[in-house]
């Protein structure tokens, strides 16, 4: 079951570049290439706010449950009012902004563009606190937990204490030769999962007891290859202690346990390719966003989609199947 499908009562023009659930409701966030960011409420059905920007939006973050922030190719990082629907350019950087998170502990927004800068904005005053060079490469995805910037550069995440953001306290090479994707913090500031454009996950611990490792995210085919399948976005549901999902380029949502390094479930496939996930702040339901990328040559441009899926329901399903589907180990877990 693939969940509901969002309706919109003008189609999503362009490939949707992020979503994200609200902090403390179920309105759900949806930037796209398409220059319009829009607010969705998954409770009611209902398109809440719709907003043309200047400019392909490539993501989006919420600071609260009235005001969200959007990173623009056209340099510009943009600050909405989700009430009214105004907006305003908030800052800037030299080249296509490329990812945005917001740090409720530290009130700091921070940004990261083609132009190899790592920014830190204090919010209040729109000043620029921070400002950090990647030398190797842009910044492909960033994600934070509590005071820790996790930010992922060509084959390697580095960790920032975003308290003392002048240098990394935690770098580490986790796919030698091989690009990472997405990266995403474990609940708890305990560490983070990153993925690699070539299908491999690594589970990383910060401070921590636990050793890392890292697997094959797909089954290998009959000649005994892995599947190279890049994955494009990991998601942590906040009520389950180490489960998370990942969503690949092929179109499979998969739930995981980082704890006992299994797989516990895979969704039917989508038609496109999953480009965005994210839980609501109860972790009951997951938003799938199913679109073309403009990653590789062979994608299919079907219309983008947005679905809900209840995973409470996805639960009962598997308890009244039995554990057939549950409990498959990662594949060649290293």
């Amino acid at each position: 079951m693939k969940g509901t499908c969002l309706k919109f009562e003008k189609p999503i023009g362009d490939a949707v570049s992020r979503v994200r659930f609200a902090p403390e409701s179920n309105n759900l966030l949806i930037s796209a290439w398409d220059s319009s960011l829009r607010l969705y409420d998954a409770d009611s059905s209902m398109l809440r706010v719709e907003v043309p920007s200047e400019a392909a939006l490539l993501d989006c973050c919420f600071q609260n449950e009235l005001v969200a922030f959007t990173a623009g190719s056209d340099c510009c990082i943009r600050r909405y009012d989700l009430d009214s629907g105004i907006h305003d350019t908030f800052g800037n950087h030299d080249d296509l902004v490329s990812c945005v998170e917001y740090s409720a502990e530290t009130s700091q927004l921070i940004t990261a563009g083609w132009d190899r800068k790592i920014m830190s904005w204090d919010t209040r005053s729109t000043n620029t606190l921070e400002c950090l060079k990647t030398p190797s490469a842009e910044v492909e995805s960033m994600a934070i937990s509590g005071c820790n910037l996790m930010v992922a550069v060509g084959s390697s995440v580095n960790v920032y204490d975003l308290r003392s953001f002048n240098k990394s306290v935690y770098a580490k090479e986790l796919f030698p030769g091989f690009q990472i994707r997405c990266v995403q913090a474990i609940l708890n500031s305990e560490g983070f999962v990153a993925g690699s454009i070539d299908g491999q996950i690594a589970v990383e611990y910060l401070n921590s007891s636990n050793t890392g490792y890292v697997f094959w995210c797909h089954p290998k085919s009959n000649d005994g290859r892995h599947h190279v399948v890049p994955v494009n976005d990991i998601a942590f549901n906040p009520s389950i202690s180490g489960a998370f999902v990942t969503g690949n380029h092929k179109g499979y949502v998969t739930t995981w346990d980082a704890h006992s390094k299994r797989r516990l479930l895979q969704l039917p496939r989508y038609s496109n390719s999953v480009t965005s996930l994210s839980y609501n702040h109860g972790g009951q339901l997951l938003a799938v966003a199913s679109s073309y990328t403009y990653r590789e040559g062979n994608e299919i441009e079907e219309p983008p989609q947005i679905f809900i899926q209840d995973m409470d329901d996805i639960c009962i399903g598997l308890a009244s199947a039995g554990n057939s589907k549950r409990n498959e180990i990662a594949e060649d877990v290293i």
